[in-house]
């Protein structure tokens, strides 16, 4: 036990694992900035709740990154590298248009505050596109679990800054200053690309139009059981995703209050999602991603459940918060063994490119299985309802079971064999 907690502590306390929650607090940073905070700015303007729907259109790169994602693999900057040099062109780019979007008006020039908040969601998907290759390349195999929990941490933590400190902050000062904070606020984000060195990949980068957007699907495709890795990260997280769309109704049905929900939801259940993040990094070291995968399915899938019990004793805080303390931190666990299975996936030539596109596949079941959520719910009652989500976390785990000997990455230790 005390070998373990040594080795823990050394992998811990190492630059890679610094840099990896430095590097989630700057991407989590700028998300809440048009979402959160840019709602409650229009909001204050006193715009249209139609345009401040719309405006959730320039969330769009966030989904749409593979696209220019071969760029960054195919080229390289003269100046830091491949990985490091897009990635400070991209941190420096996204602090200049935080700052332009805080001085740019909503009700005067409403286009030119679209373009520019835009500017930032594309700027900050560029910035995750790169960090989620360097952090590929950066960290040994065996650890990515552990980066990948700290780097949700950190993801965390930027979310946090932005919405509950940005909306505190406008409470004191204008919505320009609370911008510029913001923009202040990724500087620790550009001195840790500085000083951190450019990772070592033996591959050469692609050369070509084919060899950076082709090269890369044929290169995923062709692999024994591509599509079934394909299908288990589509059904992963299907029920906790699909059960998550609709708790918020299914509180207030239960007879729950805003205060109650707040504080015992949002600001406990953050900090359980962090813990469980932690749990499952430090566990996948000991078990392997297979092993994480696998054990955190089966929790989370039980988790799921819970809110189905919940809905038998009614209006219970005691019971809501022990709900919610399993549910998070199990959904925390499987978040960070998830991440790293996809990490580990890609091939370090075209890291960007794939490690994009896997994780865009992510974001699908967060759209389309959560759009029915509503009717399912209605139709079924809110017990049926939270089983028929436990449910869904069967096909996932079908899919591990599939493939005992599935080739996970390239070392034993991550739990798969090579095939």
């Amino acid at each position: 036990m005390s070998h373990l907690k040594v080795d823990f502590l050394r992998i811990l306390l190492t630059r890679r694992m610094a840099v990896s929650l430095v590097m989630g607090f700057s991407c989590g940073l700028p998300l809440m900035l048009t979402l959160t905070v840019l709602q409650a700015w229009l909001k204050a303007e006193g715009v249209d709740l139609a345009v401040i729907g719309l405006m959730a259109l320039v969330g769009l790169p966030y989904t749409l990154k593979f696209i220019w994602a071969p760029v960054l693999d195919r080229f390289t900057p003269r100046l830091f590298g491949r990985r490091r040099g897009w990635l400070l062109a991209a941190q420096a780019a996204l602090m200049v248009s935080i700052i332009a979007l805080g001085r740019a008006d909503p009700v005067g020039n409403p286009g030119f505050f679209a373009i520019v908040a835009f500017l930032v969601t594309f700027f900050s998907a560029t910035q995750d596109i790169v960090v989620d290759a360097y952090r590929r390349e950066d960290i040994a195999d065996e650890e990515l679990g552990l980066a990948s929990s700290l780097y949700i941490n950190g993801y965390r933590i930027g979310m946090l800054a932005s919405s509950g400190g940005g909306l505190i902050l406008a409470d004191h000062v204008p919505f320009s200053m609370v911008y510029l904070i913001m923009a202040l606020a990724m500087i620790p984000g550009i001195v840790t690309t500085l000083l951190t060195p450019e990772p070592e990949v033996n591959a050469a980068p692609p050369d070509s139009f084919r060899s950076s957007v082709i090269d890369p699907l044929t290169d995923f495709l062709r692999r024994p059981g591509a599509i079934w890795i394909l299908a288990f990260i589509l059904f992963y997280k299907l029920g906790d995703t699909m059960a998550s769309a609709m708790t918020i109704p299914f509180y207030l049905d239960m007879g729950f209050s805003n205060t109650e929900i707040g504080t015992v939801v949002k600001l406990f259940g953050f900090w359980a999602t962090m813990g469980g993040a932690m749990v499952g990094g430090v566990l996948t070291l000991k078990i392997g991603i297979r092993g994480g995968l696998w054990l955190f399915g089966l929790l989370q899938a039980l988790s799921t459940a819970g809110f189905a019990i919940l809905a038998q004793l009614g209006h219970n805080t005691a019971a809501l918060a022990g709900v919610i303390a399993f549910e998070n931190l199990s959904s925390g666990m499987g978040t960070s063994a998830f991440v790293a299975f996809m990490a580990i996936q890609t091939n370090k030539r075209f890291t960007a490119t794939q490690y994009a596109l896997l994780s865009s596949l992510m974001g699908v079941p967060r759209v389309l299985a959560a759009a029915p959520t509503g009717y399912l719910a209605q139709a079924l009652g809110w017990v049926p309802f939270f089983i028929a989500c436990t449910l869904m976390a069967v096909p996932g785990l079908l899919i591990l079971l599939r493939f005992s000997t599935w080739r996970i990455g390239a070392i034993a230790t991550a739990g798969f064999n090579r095939n």
